[in-house]
């Protein structure tokens, strides 16, 4: 079917609601951002699957995955995109005004323009299997603690003595917290990605945090190219440059929980890794910033690691030159 034939639905995400636009001129509709509107418009659109291109929707702090989630498990095409990209695109088009009515027909649009790109398959929604889902909850979760208990230590140095009592309370709470949920992590990792797990085990700097989060929130670890994970992550540098001028070499976006795992993996391997240690001091050596050669060690590791898994072969120091 054509693409001058195809319906381009646009959705766009608000706590509370969604506003859907089935093209970029049509009049927008609003339902509300719960599991019985939800079921009604997938019931609605699944006759139409055929006509359906791509349904598009913004990554809106989580509140997007339930109606990603039941589309894409309807058998709907669905794209989840960055909202600076939308909005980008949304201006490049001459959308300067903003409201849900225009953002969602800006969505339609850009899905058009989408579905017609070479990156398309690479863009389509793939939903997760039952445990990187509840791998990756318990990983956010983990944040969410950690996070709770900087804050609560914060507090105790500068408080006042009264209210020790209670904060160290809430600190040996928390305690107890992280470490269930670590357990619970360390219970899943063994039982169902074992395989996996086994492959990594002997590459120095890999701890429990960064194999759950390459485990459930990197399931595409070992499907990808070396150039399309490093991307993926937001570790790769891209290039700024415009005729003459030679921009520095930044790395931006990305996934954040697994980016930050790595970090603390590359803070370990630099000292105990004798491949990543000696690949860290030639950054030095040639007089490369600290922060620069840190990153630059974590774009290596995830390449080592894409390698392992791409290979099926346990690590051992060569895979770094295949990498």
């Amino acid at each position: 079917m054509n693409a001058s034939e195809l319906i381009f639905v646009g959705i766009d995400v608000a706590k509370e609601t969604l506003e859907v636009a089935v093209d970029d001129k049509s009049k927008t509709r609003c339902i509300a951002n719960a599991g019985r509107e939800i079921e009604a418009l997938v019931k609605e659109f699944i006759p139409l699957s055929e006509r359906i291109g791509v349904v598009l929707l913004e990554a809106t702090g989580g509140f997007e995955r339930q109606a990603a989630a039941a589309l894409c498990a309807a058998g709907l095409a669905v794209m989840v995109v960055n909202p600076r990209q939308a909005r980008d695109f949304a201006k490049s088009m001459g959308y300067l005004s903003k409201t849900d009515a225009i953002d969602a027909r800006v969505l339609s649009h850009f899905a058009r323009t989408l579905h017609q790109s070479a990156q398309r398959e690479r863009l389509l929604m793939k939903l997760p299997d039952a445990n990187q889902e509840a791998l990756e909850a318990l990983l956010i979760r983990h944040h969410q603690l950690v996070g709770m208990r900087v804050a609560e230590g914060n507090r105790l140095a500068q408080s006042h003595p009264s209210q020790h009592k209670s904060i160290k309370a809430v600190l040996k709470m928390l305690d107890r917290q992280i470490a269930s949920v670590d357990n619970d992590m360390s219970g899943m990792l063994k039982a169902h990605f074992a395989d996996k797990l086994a492959l990594l085990k002997d590459f120095k700097g890999i701890g429990p945090c960064t194999q759950a989060s390459l485990m459930g929130a990197l399931p595409e670890l070992g499907q990808l190219s070396h150039a399309q994970i490093g991307k993926l992550v937001g570790v790769a540098p891209l290039n700024a440059d415009s005729g003459r001028h030679k921009g520095k070499r930044i790395t931006w976006g990305g996934r954040t929980a697994v980016r930050s795992a790595l970090y603390m993996a590359a803070l370990s391997a630099v000292r105990y890794n004798p491949v990543i240690k000696a690949f860290h001091q030639r950054l030095i050596a040639k007089g490369k910033p600290k922060k620069v050669a840190l990153v630059a060690c974590m774009h290596k590791i995830l390449t080592i690691l894409n390698a392992i898994v791409k290979s099926g072969s346990p690590w051992n120091p060569e895979h770094h030159k295949c990498a």
